[in-house]
């Protein structure tokens, strides 16, 4: 999908701040993969301001709606008589940790070494969760989440498809649905952590088949256009 071809500009607005006017400039662009728009966005801004090491060992985990596995994969989950049919509420897969984003991840993010993706699929049609477990105590610095949060809401303020939730909100959470963006073009993302322990979870929202596909699909092809970028999203 050229996601990582130099000749291809990274269809991720939201990348940095020069990034719509690349996209809006280019002759080719490549739609970013679903799993990919939550780990860059809420990797590379800890990168670039020194809180995460690039060098630093990061693990993901992340869960999406069987859409995101393509005809196969919804005929498994919605139709009896196919020969791999499964009611299993969760499945991890990508056992071999050679998953097709990985690649995507690590060169985005700016992190020196691939990160270990760990992707699993609910019995559930779309939406996805991505998170990033963080040892604060391993960082360069010790920071605290608070210092996390405030590094992504300051590098995504103002901007108009993703939103970083206040740490009280996140606070006050007492779960988390991966259905909760569908039907949007919204990345959310939230800081939780636990200053006694140094211990945090920075954790990405998103609709596979909206801000994961078709809808970034949309801003990309309306950056291009000369549009307003929210037009018809």
């Amino acid at each position: 999908a050229h996601r990582i071809a130099e000749n291809w500009v990274y269809g991720m607005a939201e990348l940095d701040a020069g990034q719509p006017e690349r996209i809006a400039e280019a002759r080719r662009v490549s739609n970013p993969g679903c799993y990919p728009v939550a780990s860059v966005a809420m990797l590379r801004p800890l990168v670039d301001a020194g809180l995460l090491a690039r060098d630093a060992a990061v693990t993901i985990n992340a869960i999406s709606g069987y859409s995101g596995g393509g005809r196969g994969l919804i005929e498994k989950y919605e139709d009896p008589d196919c020969a791999g049919y499964t009611e299993a509420p969760f499945n991890v897969y990508g056992l071999g940790l050679a998953h097709k984003h990985a690649p995507e991840i690590h060169l985005h993010s700016g992190l020196t070494h691939r990160p270990l993706f760990v992707p699993s699929v609910g019995r559930f049609a779309q939406g996805m969760i991505v998170q990033i477990p963080l040892q604060l105590w391993s960082l360069p610095g010790r920071p605290g989440f608070e210092d996390l949060h405030g590094v992504l809401a300051d590098y995504y303020a103002g901007c108009r498809f993703v939103a970083v939730a206040p740490l009280a909100q996140s606070a006050a959470m007492t779960g988390v649905e991966p259905e909760a963006m569908n039907g949007t073009n919204e990345l959310r993302l939230h800081v939780f952590g636990n200053a006694e322990h140094g211990q945090a979870v920075v954790m990405g929202l998103l609709d596979n088949l909206g801000k994961g596909a078709s809808g970034m699909a949309v801003q990309n092809m309306n950056l291009m256009l000369g549009f307003p970028e929210d037009t018809g999203l």
